[in-house]
This record gives C-alpha cells, sequence and structure tokens, in this order.
C-alpha cells in the first residue's frame, strides 16, 4: 500500500485539524522504525508497488510545525512537505471555517522561517494565495491562486516549489488543468490509499484527524486498516452530502 497522509497541526486543542503532541510522536517513531518507507512526495509515485510506503504532508505551514513536528521529523530523517498559503504567510489563519468543523486560529509561518525550514531539508509546496474554495473562481482566480503561490514562494525563498494542494481539498476541472500545467504533483482531501495509476494533479490523501487512535496508523497496509479507511470515507462522504443539502 501506498499512502500520502496529511497533517495540519500538532496541538492540544482536539480540533479537527490537530493531532496531539503525544500521539504526533509515537507516530514519528513507529514510522522511523516500521517496514514502512518513508519517502518524499515527488518519489512516492515513482516506487513499486512491492512494499509499503508513505509521504509525509502538511497543509497551512502554522508555527507548529517549525517548533513541535519538524524536530522530530527531522530527527529520524523522515522527509515532509509543506503547503503555504502564501497570503497569509507570517499571519494567522483568518479564513472561511474548515468544512465539517470549527478549527482554532493559529499563527502561520513567516517568510524567513519557511526559508529556513528548506534549508533544513523540509520541501515546500504551495497552497494558494488566499486559502479559497478553487471551484467558486473565474480561470483568472484560478490562475492567480495556483501560480500566484508558486510564484511567491520562488521570489521570498529563491526556489521554485513543483507540488500543490487544493485547499479544502476542493478543485475544479480550471484548477486541474493549471495545476497539471505548473505543477508535477497537486493533492486533494480524498480519503484513500494510492491506487495502482493515479493522476499526478488528483492525488488522495490520509487526513490524520482519522488516524489519531492509538495503533491506527500501526496497521498501515493491512486489511483491518484498508476496511477502517474505506468506512471513515463513506462515513465523511455522506456527512458532506448532508452539509451540502443543508446549505444549498
Amino acid at each position: 500500500m501506498k499512502a500520502i497522509l496529511t497533517y495540519h497541526s500538532i496541538d492540544h486543542s482536539g480540533s479537527v485539524i490537530s493531532v496531539a503532541p503525544a500521539v504526533f510522536e509515537q507516530q514519528v517513531r513507529w514510522l522511523a522504525t516500521s517496514r514502512v518507507k518513508v519517502v518524499g512526495l515527488t518519489d512516492l509515485l515513482d516506487l513499486s508497488d512491492d512494499g509499503d510506503a508513505i509521504a509525509i504532508t502538511f497543509d497551512d505551514a502554522f508555527t507548529n510545525f517549525k517548533t513541535d513536528a519538524w524536530p522530530r521529523l527531522k530527527e529520524h530523517d523522515l522527509p515532509a512537505t509543506v503547503f503555504v498559503p502564501t497570503g497569509f504567510v507570517g499571519r494567522n489563519n483568518g479564513w472561511a471555517a474548515m468544512p465539517g468543523g470549527d478549527m482554532p486560529i493559529m499563527p502561520i509561518l513567516d517568510w524567513a522561517s519557511l526559508a529556513e525550514l528548506q534549508e533544513e531539508g523540509a520541501t515546500l509546496g504551495a497552497h494558494s494565495r488566499t486559502h479559497a474554495d478553487l471551484r467558486l473562481l473565474s480561470d483568472a482566480a484560478v490562475e492567480d491562486e495556483v501560480l500566484g503561490s508558486i510564484d511567491d514562494i520562488q521570489r521570498e525563498t529563491g526556489r521554485r516549489v513543483g507540488t500543490f494542494a487544493y485547499p479544502y481539498g476542493y478543485w475544479s476541472a480550471s484548477a486541474a488543468r493549471v495545476a497539471a500545467r505548473v505543477c508535477s504533483h497537486a493533492c486533494t482531501t480524498e480519503l484513500r490509499p494510492l491506487s495502482a495509476s493515479e493522476p499526478r494533479h488528483l492525488l488522495p490523501r490520509l487526513d490524520m484527524y482519522y488516524l489519531r487512535g492509538w495503533g491506527r496508523l500501526e496497521s498501515f497496509g493491512s486489511a483491518s486498516f484498508r476496511a477502517y479507511v474505506g468506512a471513515r470515507a463513506q462515513v465523511r462522504a455522506v456527512g458532506q452530502w448532508v452539509r451540502a443539502r443543508v446549505h444549498a
């Protein structure tokens, strides 16, 4: 099995985007010593399907990535990609509420910290400029959100990034076309492992909110893990459908 893991924040709030520090530390220790290979996002799809492998991603570039996540990952030489909403760098996540639940307002890394992380081995990716729902934007606005965020990172850090994560996981045909033109890989939040052949610009990921329980991640690759993720995906799909009907 191959999969992309999605973290957001390492904190004690218990929110829909949070994993507790103690849980994260245990997960990192397991990943560092388990049979599962941990590779960079852009390397994952090129691995054979013979063994289990994952890539680690963080959305939103919260400051606790630098203080709580990266030191643990770096200690064990585990690569990670951090997706940056460039219009909020040095500010906080004051965009619309996370679909499906509340999220705490937390600070986002500034450019100096992001450049420092990049020098230390973390990989930056783009996460739009304003964390907008790209499905609601014009083609020109989508272009600005996707390409503009990549340009922002290059301007501020001196390096051009090649990966993108759709805000909220929401994508449109227009957004996918732009991502395919300017990025090597782009990630959604579709809750499932990678299949044998994936479009590189519509990659599914496993939200770690659903794997916070003790032992959940440690069963990675097993039949029970597949069944659990499939069941969670069905429940989430129903919840998304209900919320869409309520707000229609």
